[in-house]
């Protein structure tokens, strides 16, 4: 029902700045959320930022807070996150992640069933 397409990772240098974008391709016209996450090799999936279309919701993990930025297209056709002030704890592969809205926009990855490829993030000292 949901494809995702992420896009604009790379290798940057401790308090450099990339901008991530996630296409999503809809097939069903219900209100979606939308969430980014980040793994590194041994750690569960960390949820970084949710935006909600049902009120217009925006959740921030606290290690990314003031510093990742997320918005939308109005239709959420795509999905931005923008990464300021990046340290080298921030590299990891970043997916893109998206439900149904449930109206509290949740960073837990069980909440979210369909993904991304994901795109590698790589903050060098």
């Amino acid at each position: 029902q949901y494809r995702l397409v992420e896009s604009g990772g790379g290798l940057v240098q401790s308090g450099g700045s990339l901008r991530l974008s996630c296409q999503v391709s809809r097939f069903r016209s219900e209100p979606i959320m939308v969430g980014w996450f980040r793994q590194v090799p041994g750690k569960e999936r960390e949820g970084v930022s949710c935006i909600g279309e049902r009120g217009q919701m925006l959740r921030y993990a606290d290690s990314v807070r003031g510093r990742f930025t997320t918005s939308a297209e109005d239709n959420r056709s795509v999905v931005y996150l923008q990464m300021d002030s990046l340290e080298p704890e921030d590299t990891g592969v970043y997916f893109c992640a998206t439900e149904q809205d449930l109206g509290r926009c949740p960073l837990q990855q069980s909440e979210y069933r369909f993904w991304g490829q994901g795109t590698q993030v790589t903050v060098s000292p």
